[in-house]
């Protein structure tokens, strides 16, 4: 974790996101890439590439965000810690993808708003777009928290064999906060498994991966998303951690991401690794 990237819109929100980043990179002698990203009319973006007297507007723009990024670099939160500012005229997809290759980011932490009803089927919150779409580790991060101060960390598992290193990943992370790890898996009535196969798949999917003592639950509920919320709720999750196939196009139209639908509904902070 040596290159955090933090996407910001100088919200309530974002700036969460940013004290936990510091808190992470001061743990691991990390830099910090904040970006924002300016939405700008297409005639100015062509400008931008290079500004003339014919471009106030979008100058005006450049300026005002500098102002900004000064305020949060003038936070004390973020002595000692390198903070590079980045700029994107693209969308918040596009920006943050960019963004991650050209500096070669391993890490995202980002606040949220969330996103619910209408306005979710959509559009959807950016926290979503950006899970679905950054190969990287992403922590949604939706009011102020300390980090290393989460006792536990709630994983929620479908046994697929390509879910291990994200478990894996997840069990590491958990062991670096000193947190306890407790592994479920939802059970639905249109994907049951008795205790036992439940069980016996856990331990299954655990084997090789350095983690102490998990906890294995087994939590029924109407749809795993749910399962999932209701069940960090049980035993007071300070995180969530998920995989996800942040699947694309009609196939996520249909079938839907539940590491998506988490990160808009979840109150708790979630960790979501692709799979």
């Amino acid at each position: 974790m040596k290159k955090i990237l933090v996407p910001t819109d100088f919200s309530e929100q974002a700036e969460s996101a940013l004290k936990v980043a510091a808190q992470l990179a001061k743990k691991y002698q990390s830099q910090i890439y904040l970006l924002h990203i300016i939405e700008l009319p297409v005639h100015l973006v062509d400008l931008m590439a290079t500004p003339t007297p014919s471009a106030p507007e979008a100058i005006y723009f450049m300026k005002e965000t500098h102002k900004k990024f000064e305020e949060l670099l003038a936070k004390e939160y973020l002595n000692g810690i390198e903070v590079h500012e980045t700029v994107s005229f693209e969308d918040i997809r596009e920006g943050v993808m960019s963004t991650c290759t050209k500096n070669m980011i391993d890490f995202i932490v980002m606040g949220s708003h969330g996103s619910s009803g209408f306005e979710e089927f959509f559009i959807g919150s950016n926290a979503e777009k950006i899970v679905r779409f950054a190969k990287q580790p992403v922590l949604v991060i939706k009011e102020d928290c300390d980090v290393f101060n989460i006792g536990s960390v709630v994983y929620a598992t479908n046994f697929e064999v390509e879910e291990k290193p994200a478990i894996a990943a997840i069990a590491n992370f958990a062991k670096q906060i000193e947190a306890q790890l407790h592994v479920v898996w939802i059970n639905t009535a249109s994907s049951f498994k008795s205790t036992k196969e439940a069980e016996d798949e856990m331990k299954n999917m655990l084997s090789g991966i350095d983690v102490v003592q998990p906890s294995l639950s087994i939590y029924n509920d109407t749809n795993v998303e749910k399962g999932i919320l209701n069940f960090a709720e049980s035993v007071n999750a300070g995180l969530i951690g998920i995989g996800t196939h942040g699947r694309k196009g009609l196939s996520h139209f249909i079938n839907g991401s539940v590491g998506e639908d988490v990160v808009n509904h979840a109150k708790r902070p979630v960790l979501t690794y692709k799979i």
